[in-house]
């Protein structure tokens, strides 16, 4: 199966009304607004997007919304994300009949599987849906890891086609390449590593903070993509602070908070995730307010 997935994609946050329910139209500008900002993909209903939050009826109207604003323009992912593998594959089923690019799976969530029970779950998805999936592998978040040797086991799915590399080991970007070549679309999927990952070859980025800064995010990807490391470690450097902010157990209410904080966004979470509070809230502000005074000024890149 050939995809032409690569470059920045966002993982791109919910939207929610006072009451909680789905602000799709402030959803809707948002993704139109990164879009027009130079990202590659979305991912709509990650873990970011709060995807577990949702009812299976809130997804599909989330994703139908997401494919109507989207217009073609880029790839749109669903995460699956789902307690069982039969709802995971139905629910990936609903989403071949939206019209859907494609598929970033998670492992089931809440009990927490071995292995082998992670290689069924994406086996029995793969079988029973057309859709290219990408394998979303993050042991530190979800507890399982599938090794070099599980790879091998899913790459005889011809519809299996994408890693999303999140194991926090660079080492396993080359692990990947030597035992597979270019059999797998290998995206970098931890932000405060994401350089490295492009450098050692991921053909993508997906990022949570690309919601707030997607011009800096994607004049990274295409530095890196040029070659000229020097230059995107300038703009690298500046936004380490921010990246970290993805790899912390309140993630999506960091993220959330600067796109508050930059206007792009509601930092309003549904349980129970809670808003920031005290030191916690005050950090993630000085750290975008620090940010935004030492913004760098991209122009000088020349990447048009």
């Amino acid at each position: 199966m050939i995809i032409n997935w690569k470059g920045v994609y966002p993982a791109v946050t919910t939207q929610y009304n006072d009451d909680l329910s789905i602000n799709f139209d402030a959803t809707m500008t948002m993704i139109d607004t990164i879009i027009k900002e130079g990202v590659d993909g979305i991912i709509a209903l990650g873990t970011v997007g709060e995807n577990a939050s949702h009812t299976r009826e809130e997804k599909i109207a989330i994703l139908k919304a997401v494919k109507e604003v989207v217009a073609g323009r880029v790839p749109v992912l669903s995460g699956v994300a789902e307690t069982t593998t039969q709802f995971a594959l139905e629910f990936s089923q609903e989403c071949e009949k939206i019209g859907i690019d494609g598929l970033m799976v998670l492992p089931g969530m809440i009990y927490r599987s071995d292995e082998a029970e992670a290689i069924h779950h994406y086996q029995q998805i793969a079988r029973n849906c057309n859709l290219p999936i990408m394998i979303y592998n993050n042991p530190v978040t979800y507890g399982v890891d599938v090794s070099i040797e599980g790879m091998k086991v899913l790459a005889v799915e011809k519809n299996i086609v994408s890693i999303k590399e999140a194991t926090e080991d660079t080492r396993r970007i080359s692990e990947l390449f030597s035992e597979f070549g270019d059999r797998f679309v290998i995206f970098g999927g931890v932000d405060d590593i994401a350089l490295e990952s492009l450098m050692l070859g991921c053909t993508g980025w997906i990022s949570g903070l690309t919601n707030v800064f997607p011009k800096e995010s994607v004049a990274i990807y295409k530095l890196a993509e040029q070659g000229r490391y020097t230059e995107a470690l300038e703009i690298w450097r500046w936004f380490l602070p921010l990246l970290r902010l993805d790899t912390v157990p309140k993630l999506v209410q960091c993220i959330k908070f600067c796109e508050q904080l930059a206007g792009r966004g509601s930092e309003l979470t549904r349980a129970p995730r809670m808003p920031l509070i005290g030191e916690e809230r005050a950090n993630v502000e000085r750290i975008y307010n620090q940010a935004v005074a030492d913004r760098i000024d991209l122009s000088k890149f020349n990447l048009d």
